[in-house]
């Protein structure tokens, strides 16, 4: 995995069965993240439907991005493309959960 710093943020959609919804997010999210100058790694997925007592399937998406740095990481938060994604998809969620981590090895 590229990057020391890893930010995990969870998305439980207002609608999640609305097609028109899920496609709005996707697109806004896919062009965030590929505008980002500091993210290293992507990912976006949906729950594995794993059925087990210690795992949260409720979410709707789940976006992982690494960073080389907690600095990048803060400078990410500022871009203008993060801003105009959260402008144009709030509307579309009703939690985010986020948790990030540092490499430890």
């Amino acid at each position: 995995m590229k990057g020391i710093f890893v930010h995990t943020v969870y998305f439980w959609l207002k609608n999640p069965d609305d097609q028109a919804d899920r496609a709005s997010f996707e697109t806004s999210i896919t062009k965030f993240i590929n505008g980002s100058e500091y993210v290293q790694t992507k990912f976006l997925g949906t729950p594995a439907g794993t059925p087990r007592e210690v795992v949260d399937n409720s979410y709707t998406y789940c976006l992982v991005a690494t960073f080389n740095s907690k600095e990048e990481q803060d400078k990410y938060q500022e871009e203008t493309v993060h801003k105009v994604f959260v402008k144009e998809s709030e509307h579309l969620w009703n939690k985010v959960q986020v948790y990030d981590a540092i490499k430890m090895w």
